[in-house]
């Protein structure tokens, strides 16, 4: 497990010395998000008939905050890696392609809840908060982080530029997490869109995240616990198999 460690060990420690960028950034982000949409709707929306606007906001801001960062660390390391050639010196070493899997996925997953306790933090003054069953929170936020986390390796092998990396995290990552209800209850809107929300694997991971604060949700966290599941077992399933042909890294 040296390797395993070293690894890890490594890609923590990449994006915490840069933490102005990669934790204060993004928690500023969502702080800014939430001061607008917040004022802007708080007298109009009322979701699950009594919480609050500001209230059913942050825990959608602090997920997706979790699952942009947790997809951005392990993308940004493996493309910076490849452009700059280092990848070598990763490559070289006795380290299996599940240790270098695991390294990745589970640095992401700090950085994700890294992120998202700051913007939990930031945002927390704004409105009360209750925790109604944390384990979820802490469930559904490992979870998510290790699903962008493996999504994430998966987009850093393909790309080979910044560009196609800036293209898969525009056109793929942006439009699944703003489009999974972290604004909105999926409820609120039309019949046909509620349907196309719901093959939206971050719906119900953002939705379960929901749950654990507040006691309710637009579908069962154990249905929204299941499909996470099996988008994290996919993903992982996937990269694996990358990894051990050495798609575009060994080849």
């Amino acid at each position: 497990m040296i390797g395993f460690k070293t690894l890890f060990y490594k890609e923590v420690l990449r994006f915490w010395k840069v933490g102005t960028q990669t934790v204060a950034a993004p928690v500023l982000t969502a702080l800014l998000y939430l001061l607008i949409f917040s004022h802007v709707l708080e007298s109009h929306v009322r979701v699950y008939g009594s919480v609050a606007y500001t209230a059913f906001l942050i825990p959608g801001l602090v997920m997706m905050s979790v699952l942009q960062n947790a997809f951005a660390n392990s993308s940004s390391s493996l493309i910076q890696s490849k452009v700059t050639g280092n990848i070598i010196f990763v490559l070289l070493p006795p380290i299996s392609y599940r240790e270098f899997f695991a390294a990745y996925v589970m640095a992401s997953i700090v950085r994700g809840v890294v992120v998202g306790i700051g913007v939990l933090a930031a945002t927390f003054w704004f409105t009360p908060l209750g925790f109604d069953n944390p384990l979820w929170i802490i469930a559904f936020a490992v979870i998510g982080g290790g699903m962008l986390g493996s999504l994430g390796v998966i987009a850093g092998i393909w790309a080979d530029k910044f560009d196609q990396l800036a293209a898969f995290q525009n056109f793929l990552i942006m439009p699944l997490t703003f489009l999974s209800g972290v604004f909105y209850s999926v409820h609120s809107l039309p019949p046909f869109w509620q349907q196309v929300s719901r093959f939206n694997p971050v719906f119900y991971m953002i939705d379960g995240f929901r749950y654990g604060f507040f006691g309710v949700s637009d579908v069962s966290p154990w249905h929204s616990l299941l499909v996470a599941c099996a988008c994290l077992a996919v993903l992982a399933v996937l990269t694996l198999a990358l990894l051990k042909r050495g798609y575009k890294l060994r080849s």
